[in-house]
């Protein structure tokens, strides 16, 4: 079993940043590769970033290259999202997602569709004004 819990969502201008915090409970987070999705009022869940369990690789959107960063701490059991230069387009909830079905896998693509993961967090919103 795997609880997510996020923080760190907020209103913002656009162009500013924001962190976004994941934490984990439960065991062998160490060996889970973990996701950042969004979804936007009337849109379906979009993939944002995937990190590989021991940190090492990542794969993110076309959309969100150059600005947002995925990251862990696998000593805090932390999942984070640095997000910078954020735009209006950004706005919607985001949430973490683990795939604990294949401890010790990752593959970007694979890792980049919802129904990759097996447990997620309750979601954090993000605003961003013009």
């Amino acid at each position: 079993q795997v609880q997510l819990l996020e923080s760190g969502g907020g209103l913002v201008q656009a162009g500013g940043s924001l962190r976004l915090s994941c934490a984990a409970s439960g065991r062998s987070f160490t060996a889970y590769t973990m996701g950042w999705f969004r979804q936007a009022p009337g849109k379906e869940r979009e993939f944002v970033a995937a990190i590989e369990w021991s940190g090492g690789n990542t794969y993110s959107a076309e959309s969100v290259k150059g600005r947002f960063t995925i990251s862990r701490d696998n000593a805090k059991n932390t999942l984070y999202l640095q997000m910078s230069d954020l735009k209006p387009e950004d706005t919607g909830v985001y949430y973490c997602a683990a795939d604990s079905t294949r401890p010790y896998y990752y593959y970007g693509p694979y890792h980049s569709t919802p129904t990759s993961y097996d447990y997620w967090g309750q979601g954090t919103q993000v605003t961003v004004s013009s």
